[in-house]
């Protein structure tokens, strides 16, 4: 049985660890955190494939480190996080409901007062290291659309299994899923 899926992304070679999802199914996992040299890659070829916009948003975790490089690389000011859990220093906090294939439990997704502030009337562009059953997006989605954000944009590093044939997301490389012997699906 294989334990690796070797890609290439951005120009960079990788090797993703498979992981067991259900009896039949497997993932090859794509983990920014600690990979620099992926991190910037993949936001600079993001950025070439960009359409304009005002600030960029995404869900608090795995592609904090994509969505700072990109703002960073884009010389923008700031970036908007959709937390994991009210903060204290959130007002007015606004949440919505999140089920991702890569996560056990069932999540919420909040931005407060201030994030709505900056969403509101802007052009907003979604972005994600890895969109799969798409039900992460959704939830950004409804977020930027009940601060009143315009979406001009959703992006992804990877689109994963039948995310690649989604024709309203942006992403650099398709990657499929996986049977329980590492074989890929279609």
């Amino acid at each position: 049985m294989k334990k690796f899926h070797t890609m290439t992304i951005a120009g960079l070679k990788r090797d993703l660890q498979f992981f067991k999802i259900s009896d039949n199914l497997q993932i090859a996992a794509f983990i920014l955190f600690g990979d620099v040299e992926i991190t910037k890659a993949s936001a600079a070829e993001l950025l070439k494939l960009a359409p304009e916009y005002d600030v960029i948003f995404t869900a608090e975790c795995k592609s904090l480190p994509l969505v700072y490089e990109m703002a960073r690389q884009n010389g923008d000011d700031n970036y908007i996080i959709a937390r994991k859990a009210p903060k204290l220093y959130m007002e007015n906090v606004m949440g919505t409901d999140v089920n991702s294939i890569t996560t056990a439990n069932a999540q919420k997704l909040f931005i407060g007062q201030c994030d709505i502030d900056a969403l509101k009337g802007k052009r907003v562009l979604i972005v994600d290291d890895v969109i799969s059953t798409g039900e992460s997006l959704i939830a950004m989605e409804e977020l930027v659309n009940k601060a009143g954000g315009i979406i001009v944009g959703k992006m992804a590093v990877l689109a994963e299994g039948e995310a690649k044939d989604r024709d309203d997301i942006i992403y650099l490389e398709p990657l499929p899923l996986f049977d329980a012997d590492g074989n890929e699906l279609r």
